[in-house]
């Protein structure tokens, strides 16, 4: 059995921000991104993910400065079909990729609300969205699939004699991490990406929601929170402090966001939350800061042995891949790879 890939999330700041409290936006302090991502390095995580938010700096000159100070750690690229023609973001990639030394990935994401969108000029609805996904990654695979020239006339995209002198480190192609809830998301992740991500949930729920992607030869990831401690007791305790005097100004500014939403992931997290009871989706499953953090706020919470188990039982219901945060993200990213990663890998060695 392949290992579990464990990835976890960069932040838009590496400040130390409660799960109820909003993030510092309007700075971007490379000197303690750079600390982070070079610690993340050093730890062994997988891949890094860089978000796209009008609220966060753009991805890609931020991972392109950071490739030169790091030697491991993969960078996953978050990014919206739309906001750039396909051979110029193909062409950015490839440059990416010799930067990179190839430790490049793309997390696509077709937008989550079309407020936010129309900020960008993007005026289309959450089925056209992923009609101009599929249109995307058609181009985006010929290119780096070797058909050059490429021509394409689509609804959204029209393409003539296409053509890259740069092709892609290593002449492959970055791997498509295809994010979303809906069933044209997990379509689309079939016919064109790696892996289908998507908001957390029990492994008895994801095992079902996930199997006609595993069935169907394509990946399946998962995007949570994690907090480890060495007793359960302690976790817990941990968690109350994390939510003491909570922002409730934050919450309602997050339900005002949620009203705007036509994204199938973000509205059936929150219902999950919702169905919780006192907050607890399972015993390991909390479930407390999704209404101030929204769908990836689901937290694995425990004993650094509880957490493996739990982490591991998701193997068998098809989940092969985890982008983690926590609270404060770095230290729980040091304790995390520090205590818990160690103890997952030895399950799977006995497994095996």
């Amino acid at each position: 059995m392949n290992p579990l890939r464990l990835h976890w999330c960069s932040p838009p700041d590496t400040g130390q921000a409660k799960p109820t409290d909003p993030y510092n936006m309007g700075k971007l302090d490379m000197g303690e991104v750079r600390d982070f991502v070079q610690e993340a390095d050093e730890l062994g995580v997988d891949s890094l993910l860089f978000g796209i938010s009008k609220r966060l700096p753009d991805p890609i000159p931020v991972i392109g400065a950071l490739s030169q100070v790091t030697d491991r750690v993969r960078f996953m690229l978050a990014y919206r079909p739309g906001l750039m023609a396909p051979p110029l973001f193909a062409q950015v990639v490839n440059t990416l990729s010799w930067m990179t030394d190839g430790r490049i990935a793309l997390n696509i994401v077709s937008g989550t609300s079309p407020a936010e969108q129309a900020g960008y000029g993007d005026f289309l609805n959450h089925d056209e969205r992923y009609a101009r996904c599929n249109e995307f990654l058609e181009i985006l695979r010929g290119l780096w699939e070797g058909e050059s020239p490429l021509s394409y006339d689509g609804q959204h995209y029209m393409l003539k004699d296409a053509e890259l002198g740069l092709g892609y480190s290593g002449g492959v192609r970055p791997r498509i991490y295809l994010s979303g809830a809906s069933a044209v998301a997990q379509q689309t992740a079939l016919a064109l990406g790696d892996c289908w991500l998507r908001y957390g949930d029990t492994p008895e729920a994801l095992a079902q929601a996930s199997r006609p992607l595993v069935e169907g030869g394509c990946r399946v990831g998962t995007r949570m929170h994690v907090l480890a401690r060495p007793t359960r007791e302690e976790a817990v305790a941990e968690l109350a402090e994390l939510v003491r005097n909570p922002n409730e100004d934050h919450k309602e500014w997050v339900r005002q966001a949620l009203s705007t939403t036509d994204s199938e992931a973000v509205t059936s997290s929150y219902k999950l939350a919702n169905s919780a009871v006192d907050e607890w989706l399972s015993p390991y499953i909390w479930t407390g800061a999704v209404a101030y953090r929204g769908g990836p706020a689901l937290c694995i919470v425990g004993s650094y042995e509880e957490v493996a188990q739990y982490i591991y039982s998701y193997k068998a219901a098809g989940i092969s891949e985890f982008i983690f945060s926590g609270w404060p993200t770095r230290d729980e990213m040091r304790n995390f790879f520090t205590h818990v990663a160690p103890l997952i890998r030895r399950l799977e060695a006995e497994a095996s």
